[in-house]
Formats: C-alpha cells, sequence, structure tokens
C-alpha cells in the first residue's frame, strides 16, 4: 500500500514538497494563544442532544456544527429542548439563536453543570424568531433551549445554537506541544512504517495512517489530567472529513469536546476546552478512498509541559523505539540485547509496575523454568507449536499465562493468545534483520491500570451474560472464555444465546461450540468468525470490516473487549479470530529478537 501512497506525489516537483513540508512547519509551530478570552464561541462541535428530533435530517448536532445550512427540529409538541455539553464549566455571556421559520414564542435559556438540575438565565413569552442574540449571564456545563411554547404549528427549528463565554479554568494555553514523545495508540496501521508514534514524534516527515476504513482512532497519552486548550491537527493529503476531538481519563469513556463533518485537512488549528489524561481524534468519515493520516498531532494545555522525548523507531535494532503504541523507555535498550547464536533471541521485560521484583517474574519453556533477575534473555532454537508460560510470585503461581510461536532456522510465527482466557497483561514485539518490526498484544493503558482496574473495566463493559467470565469464581485470576462458563454450555442458562441467531442462517451448533468453533465450525473458519462478530448474512465487504463487527447482540464481546484493548486492535478472542486477519498474530522470516512484556 505504500507504493499506492506514494504514487499521489511523484509527479510534483521536490522544490514544491520542499516549501509545502515548511509551511506545515511553520503552521504547526506556534502553539501559543491566550486562552478563554471574553465571548469566545464555546459551543460549536460539542457534543449537543435534544429531546426529540422531527426525523434523522435534522438532528441535535446539526444546531452545533458551524454550518447555517444545516438545522435541528424538535417534533411538533410542547415542551422541547436541545442542550449543549461545553466540556468544562463556563461563564456564559452570550446566546445566539438563529431560528428556522418554526422558532419559540416562550422559551428560557437554562444552565447546569451536571444535566440534570437546571438553572433559568433567561426568560420570555414573547420570542420573536429570527436571529436573537441574548446577552445573559449564567455558570455551567451545560446550556440549554427550553421551549415550552411554539410559535407555529411546526416544532421547534433552529439554524444554529451558539453559547458564548469563556471556561471557569483561567490561564494561558501553553506554547509547548504536549503531546510530543508521549505514548500514542491507535485503532491501527497502514503497515508498521506509519505506527500511532509517528504522529506525535515532533518530526513532520514521519506520519502515522490508518487502515482504509471508517471508523479509525488515534489517541495520546498525556500522562496524567490536563486542561486542553487547543488541538493541532497537521494532516496528510488522507485526511478526515468528518470527525471529533474526544477526551478521556482511562482510554475507555471519552466525552466529545469537537464535532465536525466539514473536516478541511491541511493543518487544522483547533481552539478547544476539556480535561482529559487522554485525547483521541475519533473519525468517522474519510476524505479520500485512503485512510486517515497525521504527520503530527499537537496538543496545547493550560499550564507547563513536562518534557519528555521519545526517538522515532528504530530500523536498524540498534538503541530503542516506541512500538505498537508504547513509549521507547517501556521497550528499553534494545542495543544490549544479545545476538542469537540459534534463531532468536528473547528478551524478557518485568512491567508488573512494582508489584513484582525480577526475581518473582517466571517463564518457563520445554520444561525449565527461569526467572527474569538471572535469566532476562533466552536464546531460542528451532521449535514447532511451542509454548512460553509467564508466572508471578513463583512457578507454581495461580497468576499465569503464555504465548504461541513456531520457529524454523530462518522464521517466526506467533501470537498472544486469549482464546482460553485473560490472566497477565502481554505484549511481544518482534524486531527483524530487514529493519521492520511488528508489535501485538494488550495495549498500553492495560499495562497502566491495576489488575481490579481491567476486571472492572471488562465488567462493566460487557452484557449481562458476559459479566460472569471476570467475577468469582475465577476473579482475581483471570478473566475466561464464554465457553468455558456452564451458563453457555447445553443445559445453562444462556445455552441458546449464540445458537438460535447462527441457525436464522443455517449454522448448526451449540453456543458453546460457536465460542469455541468446534463441533461442526471446527472445519469452518468463515462461518465462525462471522457469527461471533455477529455478521452472519451479510455481504463480504461487511464481513472483511472490522468497524462492523460486535455492533448487534448476541455477540462474543469477551472477543470484543480484547480487541478493543489491544495493539492496532488485534486480538485472538476466538480460534479462528485470524479471518479477515483480525488476530494477533505475526509472521516474519529472518528474525533479530523478540521482547516479551509481562505486566500486572
Amino acid at each position: 500500500m505504500a507504493a499506492l501512497r506514494r504514487s499521489r506525489w511523484q509527479h510534483v516537483p521536490l522544490v514544491i514538497l520542499a516549501l509545502l513540508a515548511l509551511l506545515a512547519a511553520i503552521a504547526l509551530t506556534p502553539f501559543g494563544r491566550t486562552a478563554h478570552a471574553a465571548s469566545t464561541l464555546l459551543s460549536q462541535g460539542k457534543a449537543t442532544t435534544a429531546s426529540s428530533t422531527e426525523n434523522a435530517g435534522t438532528p441535535a448536532a446539526s444546531a452545533t456544527d458551524g454550518n447555517t445550512g444545516t438545522r435541528w427540529s424538535s417534533a411538533f409538541a410542547d415542551p422541547q429542548w436541545i442542550q449543549v455539553d461545553l466540556g468544562a464549566t463556563a461563564s456564559i455571556t452570550q446566546v445566539v439563536l438563529n431560528w428556522e421559520a418554526a422558532y419559540g414564542k416562550s422559551f428560557q435559556v437554562q444552565t447546569s453543570p451536571d444535566a440534570t438540575t437546571w438553572t433559568s438565565i433567561y426568560s420570555t413569552t414573547t420570542g420573536t424568531g429570527g436571529v436573537q442574540t441574548l446577552n445573559i449571564a449564567g455558570t455551567g456545563r451545560y446550556v440549554r433551549m427550553y421551549g415550552t411554547t411554539r410559535a407555529t404549528a411546526y416544532g421547534y427549528s433552529l439554524w444554529e445554537f451558539q453559547v458564548y463565554g469563556s471556561i471557569g479554568t483561567t490561564g494561558t494555553c501553553g506554547t509547548a506541544n504536549a503531546a510530543q514523545g508521549r505514548p500514542a495508540v491507535a485503532s491501527s496501521s497502514e503497515n508498521a512504517t506509519f505506527p500511532a508514534s509517528a504522529a506525535v514524534d515532533g518530526n513532520t516527515g514521519t506520519r502515522w495512517s490508518s487502515a482504509f476504513s471508517d471508523p479509525q482512532w488515534i489517541y495520546v497519552d498525556l500522562g496524567s489530567t490536563q486542561t486542553i486548550c487547543q488541538v493541532v491537527l497537521n494532516w496528510e493529503p488522507a485526511y478526515a472529513k468528518s470527525f471529533q476531538i474526544q477526551t478521556s481519563n482511562d482510554a475507555t469513556a471519552w466525552t466529545s469536546i469537537y464535532t465536525t463533518t466539514t473536516g478541511t485537512g491541511g493543518v487544522q488549528t483547533l481552539a478547544v476546552s476539556g480535561s482529559g489524561r487522554y485525547l483521541r481524534m475519533y473519525g468517522t468519515v474519510r476524505a479520500t478512498a485512503y485512510g486517515y493520516s497525521l504527520w503530527e498531532l499537537g496538543v496545547s494545555i493550560i499550564g507547563s509541559v513536562t518534557t519528555t522525548t521519545s526517538p522515532s523507531p528504530t530500523t536498524s535494532g540498534t538503541g530503542g523505539g516506541s512500538f505498537g503504541g508504547f513509549p521507547a523507555s517501556f521497550w528499553g535498550n534494545t542495543a544490549t540485547i544479545p545476538a542469537a547464536t540459534q534463531v532468536l533471541e528473547l528478551q524478557i521485560l518485568n512491567r508488573t509496575n512494582g508489584q513484582y521484583p525480577d526475581s518473582q517474574v517466571y517463564y518457563s519453556f520445554n520444561g525449565t523454568t527461569y526467572n527474569v533477575a538471572t535469566n532476562p534473555y533466552f536464546d531460542m532454537p528451532v521449535n514447532s507449536s511451542g509454548r512460553m508460560y509467564f508466572y508471578l510470585g513463583s512457578p507454581t503461581s495461580q497468576y499465569q499465562d503464555f504465548i504461541e510461536f513456531t520457529i524454523g532456522a530462518a522464521q517466526f510465527n506467533g501470537n498472544t493468545t486469549r482464546v482460553d482466557a485473560w490472566a497477565l497483561p502481554l505484549v511481544m514485539h518482534l524486531h527483524n534483520h530487514d529493519g521492520s518490526d511488528q508489535t501485538v498484544g494488550d495495549s498500553y493503558p492495560v499495562f497502566n491500570e491495576t489488575r481490579d482496574a481491567t476486571f472492572n473495566r471488562f465488567v462493566a463493559a460487557v452484557p449481562a451474560e458476559f459479566k460472569a467470565l471476570a467475577q468469582a469464581p475465577y476473579y482475581p485470576t483471570k478473566i475466561i472464555a464464554p465457553g468455558s462458563i456452564p451458563a453457555f454450555q447445553p443445559g445453562g442458562a444462556n445455552q441458546n444465546y449464540m445458537s438460535s441467531y447462527a441457525s436464522q442462517f443455517g449454522v448448526s451448533a451449540t453456543t458453546q461450540q460457536i465460542f469455541g468453533c468446534s463441533g461442526t465450525l471446527a472445519a469452518d473458519p468463515v462461518n465462525c468468525a462471522n457469527a461471533n462478530r455477529h455478521v452472519l448474512g451479510t455481504s463480504t465487504a461487511v464481513q472483511n470490516d472490522p468497524t462492523q463487527y460486535y455492533k448487534t447482540a448476541p455477540a462474543n464481546y469477551y472477543a470484543k473487549f480484547w480487541h478493543d484493548n489491544a495493539v492496532n486492535g488485534l486480538a485472538y478472542g476466538f480460534p479462528y479470530d485470524d479471518d479477515a486477519g483480525q488476530s494477533s498474530y505475526i509472521s516474519h522470516a529472518n528474525p533479530q529478537y523478540l521482547q516479551v512484556a509481562v505486566g500486572w
């Protein structure tokens, strides 16, 4: 795909390319601006909801999209409301209501800290329609137009609902890029040349590029909760037409602080107001047939930035690099990894965040057990159908997990697997003699959270039928695969959870067999994968599009969770998860070394 992407530029004179690169660099440099000036437009692109909509063509978001050719329109009844989430508490100085012909005769403007308790800051029974500019004063995170009497037989309809003021936090928007050098994670990468880390390395000559499908995302971990005042998107020609800027404190629950359906590409400097440890660009509609691609993702915050420098991924096997959305410090100095005397040199990394010393992080292969303190490296010989097990605390610990691999004289094939259960965070980084790198396994945020946090997030993320997978008797040692619990087995309370759905498409198998790709599905990887992903009976295009998976119950929500928490969204959640290339399987000829990180 890289050659195809380059062909778009092959006829452009080098002097023009140089000028474009210079202009992009200049545009990205001036991060600083004064934050929260009086009467700043706060509502545009923010999350907006309403009591009702006339139809799908007049959604609430159309009233805050900055486009006076789109509108929100309500049902033809009283009362009705529309509200916008400003993302943080703000001092409101002005509200502008740009009414369509169906306007409010009696309405209030209200504010709220929680979208539950409302305070009226403006009220009228003689609304005029047209464009009403209301100079009012109030405080709140949420602002609502609450209509009680319509002026026409139709509903309430606004071309634009604009809220002006200043976010409660005061200070100056910093001049430093808080995202530079920080860990970055993406939903996908076009290939190993365009990793997420390339969008935050401070180098406008490297870039992240996603798979050629919608939606796609990239997020950066700022290290701690920050007040965010500006985002700069330096797009490659493959840009987003529709996207959101979102924040989160846990990389799971996201709040939109900017939304657009008219992205322009180029260098977009967005004045935003929000807070969070993680900031994400979530793309929903591409502007081209390619993916989403950013030279740089810049973030400005209120206050000072702790400078971190993360080297670009290496291609020579020396030094260090940030791979798979993990910072370079996570992988350490790879130049110190010894050369293999057999096929492949393994380095085992203790990444338990101080929970266990190296002397209590064990691994075993072919019947022999080692610990990281005395044997951090392992010289791997040729083997077939090999497994390496990992234990925390002791070689007989209940906290244990494994990776799988086969190694030929000049070939590595391996994976991290969640087919049976998840017990420990594991991630693999394979570096090859040709300079390429491949990373699969659990994502960086999983390594950075407590064990209880992972279990709790799983329980919160899955439907009721799956919550038992992370509860007693499996907690706290493992989150078990669904086919292993009695409820999904023949005679269990959920025995028909998957089988009834599959039978509609001629797939005859029990729920347990579908989760385990056994019985009649043992030789039918396509139908097994499609059943687990709830895409049976759909087109080949849908079946090969990961954005269409797990959208409707019944589905394997255990597998979905591990895909959502994996490097590049790739995981082995069930035996045939490699169908359509969705598994955590990696393969390469002439490998040089493999790093395996073990978390808690």
